[in-house]
């Protein structure tokens, strides 16, 4: 099964320009663009409102870091991505030219409102993803593909994080604001390790001559519940030792899992072992998140591994791989790539030694988290922005 290929293509009935437009013409090249960029300012931003050299003009906290980092620029990603995978799962058209543009003008309207009003921020930030998911739904419903139905489940429990959150944050709720979106975290994990099931083993097998994945539909059914019961009980607040047990639990598995997909066999094809090696950041993330529990390490060590290794990781892979499928181009990666994904995998470690040295080495390592991600985003829009923006170049609509 390949999410990659767009078939059957139906001409897009239209008068005018915007609706003609190659950049609208799917929801990746909006979305990506859009996420790319956020993501090569938003966190430098971030870093310099930390260290005290931004005034206090707008919103910039702790709070807005996470929330942009999850509904600003992962979430959006997702979005592209399912908008993307939905016309070929299905046949049908996910929003595109003037539809598409609206969405896109609505997610930049919500960076302004986070960054100006919490109270406009829960009004217009909020509809981004409910009218994003609809769509999708619409289009899996009428083509009777139940196989991912699931995904608007996710999203609309992503949704209700998002509420939640600006529930805490205008202080609708008495509860912390971080809470709700370390669970928005780790749903997007769950759809990381559904939608890698399904594509990694194929991806690998593909490219890799004489290499067959180990895959077990039983044993991967087992896997994701247990993952989604440490989530469900991490955001639960559940006993720390319950959910300790259950984070090592979902670890071992998860890592079992990934030692079938034969990963030392993608090391000479970048395109592969960047979503290899983030995909193993999961695993990594739920010892942590497990330790975190007891209080061995801190929460952040936790959500930074998750959030910046495996979401950032697999985020880098799949936009420049899934941005050569579709607008027609060989699946080859040159230099540009092959640094933006070693330096989403620095940026993690020296994250990670952000947050468990709280000593003299914790300010530069931020500032090498940093620019490591910024660096790498950058480098995607410099490549990527003319691809994103021409037509494909097989001729091919989409």
């Amino acid at each position: 099964m390949s999410l990659l290929t767009i078939e059957e293509p139906q001409p897009m009935a239209s008068h005018n320009s915007l609706e003609n437009h190659p950049f609208l013409a799917l929801g990746f090249r909006p979305f990506y663009l859009l996420a790319a960029a956020f993501a090569a300012v938003s966190v430098p931003v971030w870093l310099l409102r930390y260290f005290g050299y931004l005034p206090q003009l707008v919103h910039i906290d702790l709070n807005w870091h996470v929330h942009e980092m999850v509904f600003g620029f992962a979430v959006t990603v997702v979005i592209g991505f399912l908008f993307t995978a939905g016309r070929n799962w299905t046949g049908l058209w996910t929003p595109r030219g003037r539809h598409l543009a609206l969405l896109a003008l609505l997610w930049i309207a919500g960076r302004i409102a986070m960054l100006t009003s919490p109270l406009l921020a829960a009004v217009i930030e909020l509809g981004f993803l409910p009218l994003a998911t609809w769509p999708l739904y619409r289009v899996l419903k009428r083509s009777g593909n139940r196989r991912n139905m699931f995904l608007v489940v996710l999203l609309g429990l992503l949704t209700a994080a998002n509420a939640v959150y600006h529930g805490a944050a205008n202080g609708w709720l008495a509860i912390s604001s971080l809470v709700p979106l370390e669970a928005a975290i780790l749903v997007i994990v769950m759809i990381e390790s559904v939608i890698a099931g399904r594509i990694l083993p194929n991806f690998t097998a593909n490219a890799v001559p004489g290499v067959k994945p180990v895959t077990n539909p039983m044993r991967d059914k087992i896997i994701i519940a247990t993952t989604a019961l440490t989530c469900l009980a991490w955001a639960a607040q559940m006993p720390p030792v319950l959910v300790a047990s259950l984070a090592l639990a979902a670890a071992v598995s998860q890592l079992l899992r990934l030692s079938g997909w034969k990963s030392f066999s993608t090391l000479h094809n970048p395109l592969l072992w960047i979503l290899h090696v983030s995909y193993a950041w999961i695993p990594v993330g739920f010892a942590l998140l497990g330790l975190a529990a007891v209080g061995v390490v801190t929460n952040s060590a936790a959500f930074h591994v998750l959030a910046v290794g495996s979401m950032g990781g697999l985020i880098i892979g799949m936009i420049t791989r899934t941005t050569l499928g579709h607008t027609g181009r060989m699946l080859k990666s040159g230099r540009m790539e092959k640094a933006m994904y070693l330096l989403v995998q620095a940026g993690v470690l020296a994250r990670f030694a952000a947050a468990i040295d709280g000593g003299a080495w914790r300010n530069p390592a931020l500032v090498i988290a940093a620019g490591c991600w910024a660096t790498a985003f950058a480098l995607y829009l410099v490549k990527y922005v003319p691809y994103l923006m021409a037509a494909r170049i097989d001729g091919k609509e989409g």
